[in-house]
């Protein structure tokens, strides 16, 4: 029997990132290869974005993707999460030249809060949220605290990428698989603070800080090359990262779905590693089949706790930042 279709959301519909995912959803490696779906596509509501997004929609068609029952394609917030299970906010204002990021946090803000307000009104009622737009870890925390009826695990935002990122450069020294890599988990915000600990890692099975055998590297190369990836690649191809972070997208949702996936989310902390009450951070979480677990039994070293404090007090000091748009 076939599967009822399930309705999701996309913002920035157009941009680079949804241009990368879109497709990738439409042919069922998102939600699966039996997962009817309907696309309510959202983008800025003036001309340009609006007939990119008409491009894009011409193109899913073309695909013939068995899977997409329909879409909707629009400039109105409340008609693109009307009635959703899936929200994935991948739009936000980029930083301009000469901008500061307080400035950034502010713009963005507005724009999250408008949304997290429209999700709460429209949404189904097991919508789940998912913010890639950066600062996507402070975001998340604005569209969470304008919820009245969803409840705030019902959101998260996207660290899967730095996760990404660590387990290809753990692969890469010691020479083995990707799938070789395991328990490499992202503690706190989605900037260079973030903390991929390589503590708790292993390769085949093994901790991985005896497989790679050099201390120095894992503290002094590796985690800077994991939290400035984004800027490596903005200098090597002149624009930032869209299909990794598509990627990303598509495996966080799909973990967030598979029962028993143990992956990196960043969700409220509830003080849980270190962190301040009431701030959105990265850490390992366990799907379940009613949604998430943190996985809070990991012991930090002093290293790890200094990290942690870092990236904490960057998250503080955004959420400082926005704190007269927290409802």
């Amino acid at each position: 029997m076939a599967k009822t279709p399930i309705r999701v959301a996309v913002t920035g519909a157009a941009g680079n990132i949804g241009y990368a995912l879109l497709f990738r959803m439409a042919s069922g490696q998102m939600f699966g290869a039996d997962q009817p779906l309907i696309l309510q596509l959202l983008e800025i509501p003036v001309e340009g974005p609006q007939k990119a997004l008409k491009g894009v929609a011409m193109e899913l068609d073309d695909c013939a993707f068995p899977l997409l029952q329909s879409m909707v394609l629009t400039g109105d917030a409340d008609v693109a999460f009307k009635d959703v299970n899936w929200a994935l906010l991948v739009g936000s204002k980029p930083r301009g030249p000469g901008m500061e990021r307080a400035d950034l946090l502010k713009d963005n803000g507005k724009i999250f809060i408008a949304q997290g307000q429209s999700i709460d009104r429209v949404a189904a009622d097991d919508c789940r949220v998912a913010v890639v737009g950066n600062p996507c870890n402070t975001n998340v925390m604005i569209a969470a605290s304008q919820a009245k009826r969803l409840p705030k695990d019902r959101f998260t935002a996207m660290v899967r990428l730095d996760e990404n990122r660590g387990r290809a450069q753990l692969a890469q020294k010691a020479g083995v698989s990707i799938e070789s890599v395991s328990d490499l988990f992202i503690y706190g915000n989605h900037s260079p603070t973030m903390f991929a600990d390589f503590t708790h890692a292993k390769i085949n099975g093994k901790a991985a800080a005896e497989v790679i055998g050099d201390e120095a590297w894992l503290k002094t190369d590796f985690l800077p090359a994991v939290g400035k990836r984004g800027a490596a690649i903005i200098e090597a191809r002149g624009v930032s990262s869209a299909a990794s972070a598509a990627n990303a997208l598509v495996d966080h949702v799909r973990d967030l779905t598979t029962v028993g996936k143990v992956h990196s989310v960043a969700v409220e902390s509830q003080g849980r590693y270190g962190f301040a009450d009431g701030v959105w951070a990265g850490m390992p979480v366990k799907t379940t089949a009613d949604g998430h677990e943190v996985i809070a039994g990991y012991e930090m070293d002093d290293f790890a706790q200094s990290k942690i404090a870092l990236t904490n007090s960057e998250l503080l000091g955004e959420r400082d930042t926005v704190k007269d748009m927290l409802a």
